[in-house]
């Protein structure tokens, strides 16, 4: 992979993340509703409020506010957060690997799902197995992943208790972990109790994220698949005696996965993005769980650093998929 092409795309990300940051700072000033007086105790006195509104820099006009701000995020400082009274960074950094571990975990699963469904779909085309496959992407499309969510609480965590359905590790264990990756770092470690307690508090939620985008991937693989298969070199194969399950695999699988890498690629973001609804669900103490607090409690700072931080993610997974596509076509490497 060239570096000029990785140099080009990180530079074209800096417009993306200025326009997102002047938006985000701007709207969130300009709504309804002081997050100051949510920190004011019963007979604050005017003194004490402007106090705190210049100790969060909310008393200076708009745009002296943003100056002073895009000059603190340069210097890696996010600010403090109105509610926690803790360090942006701090929190995000705290919050963050469980929602990667959560959203990798989806991707990877309904992508394996995706590709077998797809798979076993071209390969009985226009018999049972396709129909079997359609309605299923059909059934797991038309719900919501939130809606996943609690019909798995309901029937997996109420009727038939089977999995955790709130946290992300059962308390009574009392494991130390040395970084936010519990799932990784359990592993490593050889800690194969402590594994199995994180990765059953993780498959609800994760299947809740995954369903409808093992629809998605499903279908397009599938209708590539079935594209792909009408090509000449295709029929070549055919003539050579090449069986049917070595064709798809051998021949037409990489021509084909192009259009579901770009699509991974986008909804690995929109996962991020549905782990706000799923966590709060299921109790899980990630980012988007966290986000939903600050919109409550209307902490400018931490809402400012939590669509920054999805901003980033965005722009880093679809520099990855970029890359992804030199890897898949050689003709894009030029």
């Amino acid at each position: 992979m060239p570096a000029a092409f990785v140099l080009k795309r990180l530079a074209l990300a800096v417009p993306t993340l200025i326009g997102v940051a002047v938006i985000v700072f701007v709207l969130l000033r300009v709504v309804p509703g002081d997050p100051i007086a949510m920190m004011i105790p019963p007979g604050a006195s005017e003194a004490d409020i402007a106090n705190l509104r210049r100790l969060y820099g909310l008393d200076a006009p708009i745009w002296q506010q943003f100056i002073r701000w895009a000059g603190e995020i340069l210097q890696g400082e996010f600010g403090t957060s109105i509610s926690m009274r803790r360090d942006v960074v701090e929190l995000i950094l705290g919050r963050l690997p469980a929602t990667l571990e959560l959203a990798v975990a989806a991707i990877v699963l309904a992508v394996a799902l995706g590709v077998a469904l797809a798979l076993v779909g071209t390969w009985g085309q226009d018999g049972p197995a396709e129909v079997l496959v359609d309605g299923f992407t059909g059934l797991t499309l038309a719900i919501p992943d939130f809606l996943w969510g609690l019909i798995f609480i309901l029937l997996l965590g109420v009727a038939v208790p089977l999995l955790p359905i709130s946290g992300r590790i059962d308390p009574r264990l009392g494991f130390e972990f040395a970084t936010g990756f519990y799932l990784v770092e359990s592993l490593v470690r050889g800690e194969w109790r402590i594994f199995g307690d994180i990765v059953a508090h993780l498959v609800l939620p994760a299947v809740a994220l995954a369903l409808p985008l093992v629809a998605a991937v499903a279908r397009l693989l599938k209708s590539s698949l079935q594209g792909v298969l009408q090509e000449d070199y295709v029929a070549m194969a055919k003539a050579r005696g090449m069986g049917r399950w070595r064709i798809i695999l051998h021949q037409a699988l990489q021509n084909a996965a192009i259009p579901t890498v770009t699509l991974g690629g986008v909804q690995f973001t929109f996962l991020i993005g549905g782990t706000v609804l799923i966590e709060r669900i299921f109790s899980y103490p990630g980012i988007g769980n966290m986000a939903i607090g600050a919109v409550i409690q209307r902490d400018l700072p931490l809402i400012q650093g939590l669509v920054l931080t999805f901003a980033v993610i965005f722009i880093v997974v679809n520099l990855l998929v970029d890359m992804s596509y030199a890897a898949l076509n050689p003709r894009l490497r030029r």
